[in-house]
């Protein structure tokens, strides 16, 4: 059985189980996890359930002395109160390793891959067969190593020798093989994927700890991960809360043994941990460390927390046209002859000059003659083809001797912008037609790309005979199918959406309208880009932009959010604070999402959490004050049956609550593209009011039991 296929079905299983909140292997790793956690210098990087174990430590003293010397319905009562607050403790460290355990299950095997790696060692890429033979975790930046078929590449680098296919499942998930070779945009190849066929040598870019894989090692365990600004200052809330009941809960004892009835210390710990907010303290690291394995299960790498979170709070977002907004090829639509030429001497102009012409538009001219008008040209003898570049901006072919009309001549034919084949055509000897801005005008207007085509005809001393324009080229860009329904929903999330394209400002304005985007920017360049998103971040947005391309990194750095693709240079995934592995630029939607779906869960729960505290404040205090002002009988709204079954009903709920919301902080609160003030209002209907109700009605049940069991 062939490796592909093996290490394809190994990642996919790995997102499977990642998908299964409750998935075996990792509930008993996450079991074992939450026991751990219990160390006290643990619990201190979360002062609310470090409260929570101080006090679980006190009742537990308390009861060991009450088992030697206190009333057997008092010990009962505080075994109770001491097991429920333990087991707070440890279902919030579950659900915090829950949220980790998904990412070490799959930093496991990624970890396996890069320990038992051998690299092939080279002096220097002209000398293959000379190379020494070394664990890959040696690897030093500079080093070359040489990779062939069925190899596993060793560690990230660029390829400055060779070409090969490389299968990247093993990162990726994906199945079909991308080729890497030296120069250009493909030649970044990331550590752990294999080479599927020929030879490659790969310059080393990362020393150990440094390397995509160990950095994707890192950040897809929890435990590794940064808190994010966010998360800080909900931190610094829920801690300063704490502080303040503790020091409400500490004044209470001297006033109860004022009033005559003295409140014991177990009493007075299950109020604090009652009204502290326990809810959102023992949630909100996997909250946290769910939202980022939310975006490995999309096979998104987040650099770091703070980027998740700052997709959250995206205001613009900016696009590529090409590959984002449209299908990605722009393809040869129709051939415009200018008056006196033939149409189908037109398509013959245009065949000979894209038959070299690799692009998919290249192609898809050849295709569009030889179809339409019947052409089938071979690459004619003597022909030099002249290569497209970003100065000229045109291309096209040099025929010795084969135009029809004179055998004589140097023929030469050339495609390209309007602006740059009409300025060759004049430094030839030839005219400007008035035509040529009037259709390229429209075509451009009409959401197309116009290639104007050319010919020269030279006298073999050089002097030139004839210089005309014949016609352009329509190329069209086709719009993905959807792509106006999402820009609608981004813009109901509050998020402005700018298309960045090369195309002429009438192509962009165009295709912005038809995909529905707010605004664009044509002919862009390095520089523009990164203008644009300082103007927009001076302004008080967060900006989220994709690139791929190493003029992209500037720009990627500059962004708040910067998403790199994983097929492209290494600049540019370096510059990035998330890396697509599939390198779909329409994933930055989703990431988009993700982030807002973070921020919804948290405050969510922040906010029944604080809510639950309201019911649990009618059922602890009246019970505590009751013997000595029965008038406080009047707020036991919810009749339960003794002071100890008031205040063991409510830890006992303080506890199941915890477990019930594991779900919904693994996998997140549903987000939907609404308004702010909507999503408040619901935020508020559903976890306010829902904070407020079910408290009530949950610890009334718990009452109720234990006075049916007589435990209370």
């Amino acid at each position: 059985m062939s490796s592909q296929p093996l290490q394809t079905r190994q990642w996919k299983t790995r997102r499977k189980a990642g998908s299964s909140i409750f998935n075996g292997p990792i509930v008993r790793r996450a079991i074992l996890d939450s026991l751990k956690k219990l160390d006290p210098r643990w619990q201190l990087k979360n002062p609310v359930m470090f409260v929570v174990e101080i006090g679980s430590i006190i009742t537990t003293i308390e009861f060991v002395r009450l088992l030697i010397t206190g009333p057997a319905s008092e010990m009962f009562f505080v075994l109770g109160v001491t097991l429920w607050l333990w087991f707070t403790v440890i279902f919030a460290n579950f659900a915090e390793a829950m949220a980790e355990g998904r990412g070490k299950a799959q930093a496991d095997t990624l970890r396996r891959t890069r320990t038992t790696t051998q690299a092939r060692r080279l002096a220097n890429a002209a000398q293959r067969d000379k190379f020494e033979q070394i664990p890959a975790p040696e690897l030093r930046k500079g080093d070359l190593v040489l990779v062939e078929a069925g190899d596993i590449i060793p560690g990230d680098g660029e390829v400055v020798e060779g070409v090969a296919s490389v299968d990247e499942s093993a990162i990726t998930g994906e199945s079909a093989p991308v080729i890497r070779e030296s120069g250009g945009d493909r030649s970044a190849v990331t550590g752990g994927t294999r080479v599927l066929s020929d030879w490659i040598v790969v310059s080393i870019t990362a020393n150990p700890g440094e390397t995509f894989l160990d950095r994707m090692i890192a950040l897809v365990e929890g435990a590794a991960r940064q808190k994010t600004p966010n998360e800080i200052a909900l931190n610094i809330l829920l801690a300063s809360l704490t502080i303040i009941f503790l020091l409400a809960v500490i004044t209470l004892e001297p006033f109860a043994i004022y009033s005559g009835s003295p409140v014991s210390i177990t009493t007075l710990i299950a109020l604090l941990v009652c009204l502290i907010p326990t809810t959102i303290g023992g949630l909100l690291s996997a909250i946290g460390i769910a939202g980022m394995d939310r975006m490995v299960q999309r096979n998104v790498l987040a650099m770091s927390g703070r980027a998740v979170e700052a997709a959250g709070d995206v205001d613009v977002l900016l696009l590529d046209k090409t590959g984002t907004i449209t299908v990605g090829n722009r393809m040869a639509s129709r051939f415009i002859p200018f008056e006196g030429v033939d149409e189908q001497e037109l398509a013959r102009a245009a065949l000979l000059s894209s038959l070299a012409d690799e692009t998919p538009e290249g192609r898809s001219i050849v295709a569009l003659a030889r179809e339409r008008y019947g052409l089938d040209l071979e690459t004619p003898a003597g022909a030099t083809f002249i290569p497209f570049t970003a100065q000229t901006r045109m291309s096209g072919v040099d025929l010795n001797g084969l135009h029809p009309s004179n055998a004589t001549t140097v023929h030469a034919i050339r495609k390209g912008a309007a602006d740059a084949v009409t300025t060759y055509v004049q430094q030839s000897g030839g005219n400007k037609s008035a035509r040529v801005t009037e259709l390229v005008d429209s075509i451009a207007s009409a959401g197309s790309t116009p290639l104007v085509v050319a010919e020269t005809l030279a006298q073999s001393n050089g002097h030139t005979e004839n210089a005309r324009l014949l016609g352009i080229i329509e190329l069209k860009d086709i719009v993905k199918s959807g792509m106006r329904e999402r820009f609608d929903q981004l813009r109901r999330m509050g998020i402005r959406t700018i298309m960045i394209t090369g195309d002429n400002p009438l192509t962009a304005a165009t295709i912005a309208k038809e995909a529905g985007v707010d605004d664009f920017l044509a002919q862009a360049t390095p520089e523009m880009k990164m203008k644009l998103i300082r103007e927009q971040q001076a302004g008080g947005r967060l900006v989220a932009m994709t690139g791929d391309g190493t003029n992209d990194a500037p720009a990627l750095a500059q962004a708040d959010v910067g998403m790199a693709m994983n097929t492209g240079t290494q600049a540019a995934k370096e510059a990035a604070n998330m890396v697509d592995l599939d390198s779909n630029p329409t994933k930055l939607i989703e990431v988009v999402e993700v982030g807002k779906q973070l921020l919804m869960t948290r405050g969510s729960l922040t906010t029944f959490s604080i809510a639950n505290d309201v019911a649990k404040y009618f059922a602890i205090i009246p019970a505590m004050f009751s013997v000595a002002y029965p008038q406080l009988n009047a707020l036991n709204i919810m009749k339960l049956a003794t002071p100890h079954s008031a205040v063991l009903s409510a830890v006992i709920f303080n506890a199941l609550i915890i477990i019930v919301l594991i779900p919904l902080a693994l996998r997140g609160v549903k987000y939907r593209a609404l308004g702010a003030a909507t999503l408040l209002r619901r935020n508020l209907l559903i976890y306010g009011l829902g904070g407020l109700i079910v408290p009530f009605i949950g610890i009334k049940l718990i009452d109720l039991i234990l006075f049916a069991l007589h435990l209370s």
